[in-house]
């Protein structure tokens, strides 16, 4: 992290390089799930504005704009979008693994600091979508109900 970049409350949205930089990096990992042969069946086909709805959470939780709350359903949408996979933890680390992997081919500030803070955010997320996606009942789904904000 650049020195001041916590002292001056830059977020993460921002020192990550703000919408284009994370669309950049939505597409580039959206693209290489589509095609990984264990996270295919959970991704199946290309969907429309998939890329949008990932950047906008990425974006709202990093600190950017709430888009994704105010115009795409908010978490809701992504607790009912995860339903029913039953995702596996062979499934969820090799999301977190592509996860890094795009952040690499995309440019994203490779410091330690925001790594950090980037791992331990797709490492949450991913824990959450692998409970939500198991679950049966509303009852066992994870408490979270709104877009984590994620900071240094």
């Amino acid at each position: 992290m650049k020195p001041d970049a916590q002292i001056n409350n830059v977020t993460l949205y921002e020192y990550a390089g703000g919408w284009d930089a994370l669309y950049r990096f939505s597409d580039l990992f959206y693209h290489a799930c589509l095609v990984d042969s264990l996270l295919q069946p959970l991704f199946g086909h290309e969907e429309p504005g998939h890329v949008e709805r990932f950047t906008a959470f990425t974006a709202e939780s990093f600190g950017g704009p709430d888009r994704f709350t105010k115009e795409m359903g908010g978490f809701r949408h992504l607790i009912d979008a995860h339903r029913g996979y039953h995702i596996t933890e062979a499934q969820r680390q090799r999301f977190v693994d592509l996860f890094m992997e795009a952040a690499d081919k995309a440019g994203l500030p490779a410091d330690e600091s925001f790594r950090v803070a980037l791992k331990s955010h797709v490492d949450f997320g991913s824990h959450v979508a692998t409970q939500n996606s198991n679950a049966t009942t509303e009852a066992e789904l994870h408490p979270l109900r709104d877009v984590p904000k994620w900071q240094w």
